[in-house]
């Protein structure tokens, strides 16, 4: 006799609307790197400028001839192809890449978003393609296995912490975070990859520094980092 194993669904979820759960499987990839002698980002604004993709160029605040690049496709293989092609070309061909800041993740669901389509592909995009919010930290993070023993109420509870902060800085306009999941996707089995993004610096070392007093933070997370800081000079529409 055979047995009949069910077909997992891997679509995001979101709150019922008009009585009907939503449902999508639309994500958005993104992949951070960082590059290495780069005394003058011109032409790479000029490569990214003349490649019709959606990108940010970042001068590293902590190496004068650092730069960071991210780029987002809702298709991963954008980044073997277009992408690919274009770091290995032009201006970006000869760039060491600092291994240790490569970064990738996907955007993804809680089960709660009132906007599915909202949260997975319009709302991360123009986060970090807004103009007035120059100023960003990027880092990867992974948490203690003995979080995903909790029961989800208690999950639910210690993320409700980290969430109400997030949203006291981001209605405040002090900084506006991007939440990707990297399970499987990062050679150092990290779990997720944290943008910070704002208006000024300050306000962004001090949410990292005030979530370092969070349940999750102290107790659950197993390491964080290596963190990426940077100033946008180059973003898609500008």
């Amino acid at each position: 006799m055979t047995t009949t194993v069910a077909k997992p669904d891997l679509s995001e979820r979101g709150a019922p609307r008009d009585g009907e759960p939503q449902r999508s499987n639309r994500r958005l990839f993104m992949q951070f790197l960082a590059l290495g002698d780069v005394p003058d980002t011109s032409p790479l604004k000029d490569a990214l400028a003349s490649a019709s993709i959606d990108a940010v160029l970042y001068e590293d605040l902590n190496d004068p001839r650092g730069a960071g690049v991210l780029a987002m496709h809702e298709d991963p293989g954008f980044f073997v192809t277009t992408w690919r092609r274009l770091l290995n070309d032009g201006p970006f061909e000869s760039l060491p890449l600092k291994q240790d800041f490569t970064m990738l993740g996907r955007t993804y669901s809680i089960g709660y978003e009132p906007d599915l389509d909202e949260v997975l592909l319009r709302r991360p995009r123009r986060t970090v393609l807004n103009p007035d919010w120059p100023w960003a930290i990027w880092y990867p993070l992974r948490r203690r296995g003995s979080f995903a023993n909790l029961s989800s109420d208690d999950q639910r509870k210690i993320l409700m912490e980290h969430g109400s902060i997030g949203r006291s800085y981001g209605e405040a306009d002090y900084a506006h975070d991007i939440r990707l999941a990297a399970h499987g996707l990062d050679r150092c089995d990290n779990d997720f990859v944290i943008g910070l993004v704002g208006r000024e610096l300050f306000p962004l070392s001090a949410i990292v520094q005030t979530m370092r007093r969070t349940v999750q933070t102290s107790q659950y997370i197993e390491r964080l980092g290596p963190f990426f800081v940077g100033r946008a000079v180059w973003q898609t529409g500008q």
